[in-house]
């Protein structure tokens, strides 16, 4: 076998990236700069309706007076989703993973039992939830047993927080396998030197295990962000598009481009949701670049 292999020579090294590169600018960068156009016109969703350049009034309009209140709240919709989803998604996730990473009777099949809700797909996913949080289902009955009741995304005061938990238990198998994979690469010399100093069950955790899955961290953290500001098929099916308590930008984006449940003058703001959709990008990019630049410092300093 060949020192240099996959790679034998520079050409069939070019060639790789090359391809690579043209697939990524083709499917990413070519969408992005079209949504970026698209949000500077009037482009509406009936065909044979001429589409004129309108420069900013999309942004102007997404940010005047008038559409303050429902973007304020959409904008704190996202951020508390967010933040509560990856959260408990880094926790719960530790957790799991800490527990299934020990050697236990059938932790295969364990392993395989956390995984699963991450395959079922969004739209089962929240069809099974919604059964299961109905107002005549099984969680219903349980609560009229101890007399009591409750709307469930119904209510305005809890909605966003079902939502949250769906979210959580749908996306946590991804997490603890990437805490997996961190964990089984801890060598176990140096939790054999550690006990050795006398360091306790949490020390070890603390000052080995920390440090050693700073790498997964990240990795974990930034999908949780990422994911849960760009989701909203979840928010979508569980709670409509009317619920104000569960309203998100990228649920915003999706109302304005294909239309609400209230009525069609939303398919005539496209120019108008490609802006929005800008918005998030810009929103999205910043905590990310940021959160990404706090965490690498964390580990560099671990």
């Amino acid at each position: 076998m060949k020192a240099n292999y996959p790679f034998p020579n520079r050409g069939s090294l070019r060639a790789t990236f090359t391809a690579g590169a043209a697939v990524l600018i083709f499917f990413a960068f070519v969408p992005a700069i079209a949504v970026a156009f698209v949000s500077l016109t009037n482009l509406k969703g009936l065909p044979g309706l001429p589409t004129e350049f309108v420069g900013l009034e999309n942004y102007f309009r997404y940010f005047s007076p008038a559409r303050a209140a429902d973007n304020m709240n959409a904008f704190r919709n996202t951020m508390v989703f967010a933040t509560l989803t990856t959260v408990f998604q880094m926790t719960l996730g530790l957790a799991i993973a800490v527990v299934l990473n020990q050697k236990l009777v059938g932790r295969n099949f364990y392993r395989s039992i956390v995984f699963m809700p991450t395959i079922l797909g969004v739209t089962v996913t929240a069809l099974v939830w919604s059964l299961l949080l109905n107002t005549n289902g099984p969680v219903q009955a349980v609560l009229n047993r101890f007399g009591t009741e409750s709307a469930f995304f119904g209510d305005h005061n809890i909605a966003l927080y079902l939502v949250v938990l769906v979210q959580v238990w749908m996306s946590l198998g991804v997490t603890v396998v990437i805490f997996l994979s961190g964990l089984q690469a801890i060598p176990e010399d140096l939790y054999e030197v550690a006990s050795i100093d006398g360091a306790s069950s949490w020390q070890r955790f603390r000052f080995v295990t920390i440090p050693m899955l700073a790498p997964s961290i990240t990795a974990n953290v930034l999908l949780g962000i990422v994911n849960a500001m760009q989701s909203y098929q979840l928010t979508f099916v569980l709670t409509g598009q009317s619920n104000k308590s569960t309203q998100l930008l990228s649920l915003q984006v999706y109302e304005q481009a294909f239309g609400s449940a209230t009525g069609a003058q939303t398919l005539l703001n496209q120019g108008y949701a490609a802006a929005i959709s800008m918005i998030q990008f810009f929103v999205v990019g910043t905590i990310t670049f940021l959160t990404m630049w706090y965490l690498r410092r964390r580990e560099a300093a671990l």
